[in-house]
């Protein structure tokens, strides 16, 4: 619905940023480390996003690449993984080391993530193993 946001940045927070699009403020969630990336205030910037939509919430999730944006649906999908746990994920390990770990069944590194426990580590390396190589090929060809 909301594919891309572009505008001037107006705040920075831990897992947020605000976004001044012509007068009208967005509040957009982030990684850390996208947080990190675009800390000038002031500054015009794109992310692209994605619209969590919820009987009680309304919740835009921003990505400096298409390709992050594809894992962080890709990890939503997985039961009991929501968006606040998709992008401590994402945030805490690189998408390069987060399919090495879900194609060597390696939970542990999964449950470094603020959020995530055995089970649900568990879950994503055994719902996602085999579509990651997908998503491999996908991140090769953009």
């Amino acid at each position: 619905m909301i594919g891309k946001i572009t505008g001037i940045l107006d705040h920075v927070s831990e897992d947020h940023i605000l976004v001044d699009v012509s007068g009208v403020g967005y509040i957009v969630y982030v990684t850390g480390i996208t947080a990190q990336k675009i800390q000038t205030v002031g500054q015009k910037i794109s992310l692209f996003t994605e619209l969590v939509v919820r009987e009680d919430l309304l919740q835009l999730i921003g990505f400096n690449t298409p390709i992050e944006r594809e894992w962080f649906k890709l990890l939503t999908s997985v039961q009991g993984v929501g968006s606040k746990a998709a992008l401590a994920l994402l945030g805490h390990l690189p998408i390069r080391s987060l399919s090495r770990a879900i194609l060597l069944e390696d939970s542990t590194a999964i449950t470094a993530a603020q959020g995530i426990g055995p089970k649900i580590a568990k879950r994503l390396v055994l719902e996602l193993k085999g579509k990651v190589p997908n998503m491999l090929a996908f991140n090769a060809k953009s």
